[in-house]
């Protein structure tokens, strides 16, 4: 029998508890109390991924998604594993979740071919490379991207 990546065998892991979890919701539900019970298996912990990008977001508030984002050379764009990709840096950053946030690997390359040289746009082709192989790993397709800006405070201090 082969043997499955280490990414697959997650991914399957991770199904077989959704589907565990799935079953068990509807016993669940007919207990005394069901509306604490969901409201916790609703609340499911934050992965590292979604804390990482919750302390980039702090002081920050969300814009209108757009399709197509400026580029700059001196701008970064941060990998947060299986969670989402952050472009740029100071005011106004842009969250890219893409179509399955669940494949992000903050441990590949990204390899994106543009349709124009100043924009990076929700169509734009990328695909993933292992950086030490150089074997190809997976297609992102794009989602809309969302603007992040910096909240201006009125008063220094608490509050």
């Amino acid at each position: 029998m082969p043997r499955l990546p280490v990414r697959s065998r997650s991914m399957i892991g991770g199904l077989a508890a959704t589907l565990a979890l799935g079953l068990a919701s509807p016993v669940a539900a007919q207990t005394e109390g069901a509306p604490e019970v969901e409201a916790e298996a609703d609340a499911a912990p934050m992965t590292k991924g979604e804390k990482r990008l919750a302390k980039l977001l702090e002081g920050r508030v969300a814009g209108e998604p757009v399709s197509c984002i400026r580029t700059q050379r001196t701008a970064q764009m941060q990998t947060i594993d299986r969670t989402a990709y952050v472009y740029g840096r100071g005011h106004t950053i842009y969250v890219q979740r893409t179509d399955a946030p669940e494949q992000i690997d903050d441990s590949d390359t990204l390899v994106i071919n543009r349709f124009t040289s100043g924009e990076l746009c929700r169509v734009d082709n990328a695909t993933t490379f292992d950086p030490f192989s150089g074997i190809f790993t997976g297609v992102v397709f794009f989602d809309d991207f969302v603007p992040y800006t910096r909240v201006k405070t009125d008063a220094p201090g608490e509050g």
